[in-house]
């Protein structure tokens, strides 16, 4: 792909420095205006404004107490979260209906190429010169009114242009999320794979020929006939130790357990940090963590570290021999869906964790010797399939990053594309690529406090 023949300079924008000759330079005010116009969700279909764009609103999200206290949005509006920690999340509206008033809604002065200004308003370069004009006095509640955003110069192509660019983007964003599911597809399998792997460890060892017994539960089945069945109860002790506000700051998550909790990347951590941490529980490095709303999902674990946690979460002192082992198999799928029947409540994505229920949940004991060669032999296996999933998570945020490049490079004008004729496709959008539950104004993924 080519440049064009010549650029003029853009001295007024902020965000690009030139443009091909017969490209404009316009401020956004030119092309939107800001719709304030208040609506009922009952009368208006529900909206939500995230990661994936203007989507209809999930059955299961937060609905706002004050359904009549929505603001309307059109199709083709442009709408954005302009909070600086639901960066990206922005789009084009395909539907006429309600989003909520956090929203900023851009109606069209006229008619525009949307899918065109879908791309370019969600592009990387144009997210970091619409949160540079924001205010505010924390950072995740930083925000950029219409009064500010509205004097953002955009670069506005020809209309044959911006038509040809749109099919470009369409024709490439759908090969690279062809890669990219085919690599998500990979990751899947590798960690079913690696579960089986972790769940016949736990579940019948790793000894051949040993004889079997009835473990007299229904999702547990057969286990070795030498192996004890004992229950949480026998093996977890409650501690609330607190007043340690030093000490680092822990969470506890589904995919790897008790990690260390990053307080200053709001993109992936919109949960707020308290100033006054003394009420917070001190985990020590081998005790058992409970995330108690999110346990359903398996986010618990044996602490790698010494910290404190949310004073919403369980900590106990754990009697095992080998904690490594505890670990492993507490967090292997079977003993996930133990604590999911535990779990109990109707708030969305939330369950509560009942301790009574979950200290009767059953647990397998193989005898010492066996506890130590099984820990050995997943992680071995954990480091095979570890590795190989990182590989390709690093080769589909590659592919991410490509995506991102490409679009701003060509709404910007850096690249030419149009004398590139666009074959027959199959079409893959973002939206059939990513999964719908990432509505960020709607669903925040937040801890308890």
């Amino acid at each position: 792909m080519s440049s064009y023949e010549s650029y003029r300079n853009t001295p007024e924008s902020g965000w690009y420095t030139k443009l091909p000759l017969s490209w404009k330079s316009q401020k956004l005010r030119e092309l939107f205006s800001e719709r304030k116009t208040k609506v009922s969700d009952k009368e208006h279909l529900p909206l939500s404004v995230g990661k994936m764009g203007v989507v209809p609103q999930l059955e299961r999200a937060v609905k706002t107490e004050n359904g009549d206290n929505r603001k309307l949005i059109c199709k083709d509006d442009f709408a954005i979260n302009s909070r600086s920690d639901r960066k990206g999340s922005c789009g084009i509206s395909k539907y006429d209906g309600s989003c909520s008033l956090i929203i900023t809604v851009l109606k069209p002065h006229h008619s525009l190429n949307s899918r065109f200004y879908h791309h370019l308003l969600r592009s990387h370069f144009f997210s970091e010169e619409f949160y540079r004009n924001g205010f505010g006095i924390v950072s995740d509640l930083w925000t950029t009114k219409w009064a500010t955003m509205r004097d953002i110069y955009i670069p506005v192509p020809p209309p044959d242009e911006q038509d040809q660019i749109v099919h470009f983007l369409d024709w490439k964003i759908s090969s690279i999320n062809r890669m990219i599911a085919i690599k998500r597809k990979e990751i899947s399998c590798l960690d079913t794979l690696k579960n089986a792997m972790i769940n016949h460890a736990v579940m019948r060892g790793i000894r051949k020929g040993v004889p079997l017994k009835d473990s007299g539960i229904k999702w547990l089945g057969q286990v070795p006939a030498h192996w004890f069945i004992t229950n949480l109860r026998q093996l977890l002790h409650v501690v609330s130790e607190k007043k340690h506000p030093e000490l680092p700051l822990l969470s506890v998550v589904r995919e790897r357990g008790v990690i260390i909790r990053d307080i200053h990347d709001k993109d992936v951590n919109h949960n707020f940090v308290p100033d006054d941490l003394s009420g917070y529980k001190m985990v020590r490095k081998g005790q058992f963590a409970i995330n108690k709303m999110k346990a359903w999902q398996g986010s618990y674990g044996v602490s790698p570290y010494t910290g404190i946690v949310s004073p919403a979460y369980f900590v106990f002192d754990v009697k095992f021999d080998n904690l490594s082992y505890f670990h492993h198999a507490i967090r292997s799928s079977v003993y996930v869906n133990f604590f999911a029947q535990a779990s109990y409540g109707v708030r969305v994505g939330q369950w509560d964790l009942q301790m009574d229920k979950m200290k009767e949940i059953p647990f397998i004991t193989p005898p010492k010797d066996e506890q130590d060669e099984i820990v050995s032999h997943i992680e071995k296996g954990l480091s095979r399939y570890d590795k190989a999933i990182d590989n390709l998570t690093e080769e589909v945020e590659k592919l991410h990053e490509l995506k991102t490049r490409l679009i701003s490079d060509t709404v910007t004008g850096k690249i030419d594309v149009r004398g590139i004729d666009i074959p027959a496709y199959e079409p893959m959008t973002d939206e059939m690529l990513s999964e719908a539950d990432e509505y960020a104004d709607d669903v925040p993924d937040t801890e308890e406090v």
